[in-house]
């Protein structure tokens, strides 16, 4: 009975001291809710990204990613720099094996677009094939099969001049099926050659998230000055059933030396070892922020303490033992944790949802930040951590002070 009267006492002081100094109190919350926010934002749009990465991989329909290394930003060009040359054969031997069932070369390049031969905006052109799982049309239809200006080669057979542009790319030069865009790497190029618009395609969309137009390989080459190497970005490979996704990377890279073979986890990997900077600069803020939470706390707890000196003197001096009012510091910091920690749980999931509408607006991805429970509980944790760091080194600040030292300061 004795030790419950005392906690009473303990948890009622604790509570009129909070009462009294209301906005220091309020700031030592938010402190921690924004310390813990940091965290559970970060960590789910971390998270939300190695998922959306992996969702995105899977749902290509491809088992292996073929590239003579990294796909990079020219700055010279401001295009993209693709290092797999003689892609048409590269592809072609590929196909050719008994387990693949599908092997074609992609290009990405930045090329100018205009309804008109004025007004000119740079968006990703995109060689590919037409059909299957490479281009899905949902408005219009196919460009012709195959890629007829290759000509096995010689880039002498026709250009067919169309173009599968994605909705985002329709809205933005407000075109439709059986309209024309003028489409080159460079505003000369662009005048030359006009394309009939066959159909309207999110696919490439999807993957990257922005406004693209699709022509057949041949043609992006030709309009960006790339058929004398043949140069393409990557061969992407889907295998036959049954039919083991490392042994076969494994053999094609003994096959061709030169050039890097990846499946979808270790293209995963990649890309994310790629950003390695950023994670890093994500991983420090979340520190960053956390230590911040705990100073944030401590100076306010340690304030408090020196603002009622004499208020805590007097009691010592009625008899009030020190290890009750460290009882009273140590509620008081252990329920600004408790407080923010359910602030931040309660603000995570409604903030994720606008950080989604904004990626959305901005990238053109969905739902990339991913709320997991458990990092609402680890949050929620880490700020019952700061509240208890709070309240031991407050305490130990209150304990180690005698009564006259409180008198007199």
């Amino acid at each position: 009975m004795k030790f419950l009267s005392r906690l009473r006492a303990v948890v009622g002081i604790a509570g009129a001291q909070i009462r009294t100094q209301r906005l220091r109190s309020l700031l030592a919350v938010v402190g921690i809710c924004l310390a813990v926010l940091s965290m559970t934002l970060l960590t789910s749009l971390g998270m939300g990204v190695v998922q959306t990465g992996q969702e995105k991989f899977d749902a290509s329909g491809r088992d292996l990613w073929v590239t003579g290394g990294p796909v990079k930003l020219a700055p010279e060009t401001g295009g993209f720099q693709n290092s797999l040359d003689n892609s048409h054969r590269i592809a072609d031997e590929i196909m050719a094996r008994d387990d693949v069932a599908t092997a074609y070369a992609l290009g990405f390049q930045t090329v100018y677009v205009s309804p008109n031969t004025s007004e000119f905006e740079t968006i990703i052109g995109v060689g590919a094939p037409s059909g299957g799982q490479s281009v899905t049309v949902t408005e219009g239809s196919q460009y012709t099969p195959g890629d007829p200006h290759y000509n096995g080669g010689s880039y002498d057979g026709p250009m067919t001049h169309e173009v599968i542009i994605s909705p985002e790319a329709a809205e933005r030069f407000d075109v439709g099926v059986n309209d024309t865009l003028y489409i080159g790497s460079t505003l000369a190029s662009a005048r030359q050659h006009e394309f009939r618009i066959t159909g309207i395609s999110p696919t490439y969309s999807n993957f990257l998230g922005s406004s693209n137009v699709v022509l057949h390989l041949s043609e992006l080459q030709e309009v960006s000055g790339t058929t004398g190497t043949d140069t393409a970005s990557l061969v992407t490979v889907r295998l036959q059933d049954g039919a083991n996704p490392d042994a076969v990377a494994a053999e094609l890279e003994s096959t061709y030396p030169t050039l890097d073979v990846r499946t979808n986890q270790e293209q995963l990997e990649a890309t994310l070892r790629q950003q390695a900077v950023l994670i890093a600069a994500g991983v420090a803020l979340v520190a960053l922020s956390i230590i911040t939470g705990i100073a944030l706390t401590l100076n306010l707890v340690l304030s408090l303490i020196y603002q009622q000196r004499r208020e805590f003197a007097a009691l010592r001096a009625q008899g009030l033992s020190v290890w009750t009012l460290v009882g009273v510091v140590g509620t008081q910091a252990f329920t600004y944790g408790l407080l923010g920690g359910l602030l931040a749980s309660g603000l995570t999931y409604p903030l994720a949802d606008v950080l989604n509408v904004a990626i959305q607006y901005l990238v053109g991805f969905e739902n990339v930040v991913v709320v997991d429970q458990r990092v609402v509980l680890g949050g929620f944790a880490i700020a019952l951590v700061i509240g208890l760091a709070s309240a031991f080194a407050g305490s130990w600040s209150l304990a180690r002070q005698p009564v006259t030292d409180l008198l007199d300061g």
